[in-house]
């Protein structure tokens, strides 16, 4: 069995409510193994036979839905893609030292051509951003909290739906596929 990680996109905020060990109850019921959650945030590392992310996704947000009466995007990574995107990692620095300002922004599909360019000029702060493929990569030097740079704005100029978990969380979902 490969382990897999999946993100849930806007749970636990605004009054959408799902708990974990109900998540984990879920992913049991779906026939996935060893589902472990981190935080309350919608973060949950499971083994499953080899299946592609894609299908892994509809799998689980269809069973939420059917189970939780929820529609939740849920983005899947491979614990190998995992170790990838912390390998690939274009702010080393800022993950050392100010790990809680750096996001991955875990995208449902692939950025649309020409995406982190278009990010890029729509930031008017300090803010900055890279993009590979499904993954985005956003520092905050002041802060998320009081940044102008919403997650509606990155998924505009993305074109894909995402969530994102700061440095420290990318690091212990990591540990736990290990």
């Amino acid at each position: 069995m490969a382990k897999y990680i999946a993100l849930l996109r806007a749970v636990n905020v605004g009054g959408r409510s799902l708990a974990m060990a109900d998540l984990r109850e879920t992913l049991a019921k779906l026939g996935f193994a060893d589902a472990k959650t981190l935080l309350q945030s919608g973060n949950v590392v499971f083994s499953s036979d080899k299946r592609s992310n894609d299908e892994l996704e509809k799998l689980l947000e269809a069973g939420t839905e059917k189970r939780h009466k929820m529609q939740v995007d849920f983005m899947v990574r491979s614990a190998k893609e995992w170790a990838g995107i912390v390998a690939a990692n274009p702010y080393p620095k800022e993950a050392r030292d100010d790990p809680a300002r750096l996001v991955v922004v875990a995208l449902k599909l692939p950025a649309k051509a020409g995406a982190e360019k278009a990010l890029q000029a729509a930031i008017k702060g300090r803010e900055t951003v890279r993009v590979f493929g499904r993954n985005a990569y956003m520092y905050y030097p002041d802060g998320q909290g009081t940044s102008k740079v919403t997650p509606a704005i990155v998924e505009r100029h993305l074109g894909a739906r995402g969530t994102a978990r700061n440095w420290n969380t990318v690091l212990k979902l990591l540990a736990l596929t290990q």
